[in-house]
Parts: C-alpha cells; sequence; structure tokens
C-alpha cells in the first residue's frame, strides 16, 4: 500500500481526525464579539482578516485536549504575518510569522507569557515559503512541545505553564492590516 505526504492528501480524505471540516466553523468557536467577524469558511480553508482598527481574536476548538500531534496547512496573507496556534488554552503558543515584539519571523518557536521565546526555531524559520502552503506540525506530550515546518525540525521546548488539558486556538493578532489562511487541520490524539 502507498502512503501520500499529509500535504497531498485532499481536506476531504482527513474526515475523521480533522478539526475543520472544509465546509463551516461548527466545530469552533470565537472570542470576538458576533460569532465569526474574523473568521470564514471558504473552498476548504479557514481565512481570517484583521485590519489596523480591529481588535485581535482567536477562533478556539470547542473539544479540548491533553497529549496530541497537530498538523496543519497554512498560507501566508497580506500583510505583516503575526499568527499562532494556541496550545491548550490562552497561554502558550506557536508563533505563525512575524513577532510584534521582536518583529522578526519566529515561525514554529514557542512563545511563553513572561518569557517570551525561550528557544528559537532556526532552522525552521528559514523553510518559509512565502507564497506557498507551509505544513506545521506540533506534537505536544505531557508539558513538552516539538515542532517542524515543511518537514525540518524546530525546536523541543519543556514549559512550566503548560496546562493539563484544553482547547486548541488559531490566533490573529490586531491592530494590523493581515490575512492567513488554514487548511488540512488534523489531529492525533
Amino acid at each position: 500500500m502507498k502512503f501520500l505526504p499529509l500535504f497531498l492528501l485532499p481536506f476531504t480524505a482527513l474526515a475523521d481526525d480533522s478539526l475543520f471540516n472544509g465546509k463551516d466553523l461548527d466545530n469552533w468557536r470565537s472570542d470576538a464579539k458576533g460569532d465569526f467577524p474574523y473568521w470564514t469558511a471558504k473552498e476548504g480553508t479557514i481565512q481570517c482578516q484583521s485590519g489596523p482598527k480591529k481588535k485581535g481574536s482567536v477562533l478556539w476548538t470547542k473539544k479540548e485536549f491533553t497529549d496530541f500531534t497537530l498538523t496543519l496547512e497554512y498560507k501566508l496573507g497580506e500583510g505583516t504575518i503575526d499568527s499562532g496556534v494556541m496550545i491548550k488554552g490562552p497561554h502558550d503558543q506557536i508563533q505563525i510569522g512575524i513577532s510584534g515584539s521582536l518583529k522578526r519571523d519566529l515561525t514554529a518557536s514557542p512563545y511563553i507569557p513572561g518569557k517570551g521565546y525561550p528557544v528559537e526555531a532556526t532552522k525552521a524559520i528559514a523553510a518559509v515559503k512565502t507564497n506557498d502552503w507551509n505544513v506545521l506540525k506540533i506534537e505536544v506530550k505531557g508539558n513538552t512541545y516539538k515542532t517542524w515546518l515543511n518537514g525540518v525540525e524546530g525546536i523541543t521546548y519543556t514549559s512550566d505553564t503548560a496546562k493539563e488539558k484544553g482547547p486548541l486556538g488559531l490566533q490573529l493578532h490586531g491592530n494590523r492590516n493581515m490575512s492567513i489562511a488554514f487548511r488540512n487541520l488534523q489531529i492525533t490524539e
């Protein structure tokens, strides 16, 4: 039997362990006022758009997770992208794009409140495709995070602020003109 790499499979083939059904945001909740003012499901993708006068937003899974491997694809849109994946709640995250505080790309690196970016995924950052889909893989076992970007190993980091269980979130920073799209969000617990 021949297996295709994850990034070559269409989103419909991932239905059993997919966080996104490719059609709507039924398995998600938004922390912004209104249903989903920044987030839309369109053509098999989750798309989000911010603006200079808009506040940020996080699109949260309704389900909570403990140990898992999450693989997703993202494509950078317009503007300076400052996004990320929130890990089991509103604190620890894995960065996608330019850090607002450090003004440089820290994709696949963990952001930990109070510590900033304790380790940087230097080799993975070099693998970012600016005009194409990128594959970000995040493995969480207890309080240890590992990342890969487009097959390039990013970091291994043990967080002392990790939560035992919680939802996952896609982050959209506010007060900047930017857009990003996500697809093929696949999780294995």
